[in-house]
């Protein structure tokens, strides 16, 4: 059976290949954007099956209408990819707070809004997939990505409650952390104002950027549709496989470190640290 999709951010970058691929397959798609023209090449090339949407996820009266049009257009709602949000680059000291703020607001708060204007839809028909776009700086932090990081952090939290809240109404939840894609996504972020003192961290970030192989979108968006045809989808799935030796050593060592430290948590208690048995 063909799906409908409700897509935010798709008018460039993974978005887009998503909208795509899913379009290219037979299935049907809200795809949205803040500027509706740049949805104008999806609708000539897949007419009826696309309905394009002037969407901005930090409006939350725009999400409500733009989901709205999108059931009653077509009927239902299938899959909801939550994929529109935007870097932001800048050492901890140097972001200002409405820089935090905004990005918040669109990283954050715009998946909350759709999720919540989608969930009665979803319950109501007894069952959709929700796809939240993380990222692997959802599961480890970086030197000049603390803005960024904290909103993809307070999403795996957000996301990893809601999977379990509704999971009873037959609604599958899926964080997608992609690595490093040709897209234009590095060169398009926000950057606070630079303080020299971190000026080095901002010259090996530019070296790493420059030693990435970046994967190809098209992949990441047919990865995509397996994901959401799955019976059983995973509650978390990397996209790209830069980052599984990374990842895999972030959690060896954060387990390490509460090892290490397990006397002094149990003395935080009140509690004698437990000896093991010879």
């Amino acid at each position: 059976m063909s799906k409908v999709w409700f897509v935010t951010g798709s008018s460039r970058g993974l978005g887009r290949d998503f909208v795509e691929a899913a379009l290219s397959r037979g299935d049907r798609v809200a795809a949205t954007a803040r500027n509706p023209e740049h949805l104008a090449g999806l609708v000539a090339a897949f007419g009826d099956a696309v309905l394009p949407l002037a969407l901005d996820v930090t409006d939350g009266a725009a999400v409500e209408a733009g989901v709205g049009r999108a059931k009653e257009h077509f009927g239902r709602l299938d899959v909801v990819v939550n994929n529109a949000g935007y870097g932001l680059s800048g050492a901890v000291e140097e972001l200002t707070d409405q820089e935090l703020r905004d990005q918040l607001e669109t990283n954050l708060f715009g998946p909350l809004r759709v999720v919540r204007a989608v969930l009665p839809h979803l319950r109501e028909q007894g069952g959709g997939h929700i796809v939240q776009i993380s990222s692997a700086a959802g599961v480890a932090a970086f030197p000049l990505g603390g803005g960024y990081c904290a909103s993809k952090w307070a999403l795996e939290g957000l996301s990893e409650a809601l999977a379990a809240e509704v999971a009873g109404f037959g609604v599958k939840v899926t964080l997608v952390e992609p690595g490093s894609y040709a897209t234009d996504a590095i060169a398009s972020a926000v950057r606070a104002q630079a303080h020299p003192l971190y000026d080095g961290f901002r010259e090996a970030f530019a070296a790493n950027v420059k030693s990435l192989d970046p994967g190809d979108p098209a992949a990441a968006a047919r990865a995509l549709l397996k994901l959401v045809d799955a019976e059983h989808p995973p509650l978390r799935v990397f996209f790209g496989n830069e980052n599984h030796q990374l990842l895999q050593q972030v959690y060896a060592d954060r387990l390490q470190t509460w090892a290490d430290w397990q006397d002094l948590a149990f003395e935080a208690h009140g509690r004698t640290p437990v000896t093991p048995a010879a």
